[in-house]
């Protein structure tokens, strides 16, 4: 099945759109059968291929939700706009809070502790090393005493 989706191309923070018909199997960076358009949101302008567009529409490619959006929007297309469906992030187990209150605890614990001093060394660095030291010393064999 053929579907017509939205490609992503262009530098990072400066997304850029190709609209690609392909198999919908495969990844949408992947081979594509043909390009009919291309969209930049940034400033909101697009090219597209209304001929062709409609041509794959009518030989029953699938639009995804936010190119038959933007169809909508240019008038290729007539209808209503469909729902974008976007995923929740999952939590972790034991976690139930939602992700602002565990945002503004994280920032509240940061305010509680002490401001850090420049040239002296973290007192927990330091309490490592001494419970390294420790172990070394358990893990050493118990000396033999001499005949």
């Amino acid at each position: 099945m053929l579907a017509i989706r939205f490609n992503r191309v262009g530098k990072k923070n400066k997304a850029q759109f190709r609209i690609v018909v392909q198999e919908h199997t495969i990844a949408p960076g992947g081979r594509h059968v043909e390009i009919v358009g291309s969209y930049d949101p940034h400033s909101k302008k697009g090219v597209f291929k209304n001929e062709r567009i409609k041509h794959w529409i009518d030989k029953g490619a699938q639009v995804s939700d936010s190119v038959y959006n933007l169809f909508i929007k240019q008038g290729i297309v007539t209808g209503e706009k469909r729902l974008i469906k976007i995923k929740a992030k999952k939590q972790k187990k034991g976690e139930e809070e939602a992700p602002n209150q565990s945002a503004k605890a994280d920032a509240a614990s940061l305010d509680e502790r002490e401001p850090r001093r420049t040239g002296q060394a973290k007192e927990p660095v330091a309490e490592k090393k001494e419970e390294k030291q420790d172990k070394k010393e358990e893990d050493k064999p118990a000396e033999k005493p001499k005949k």
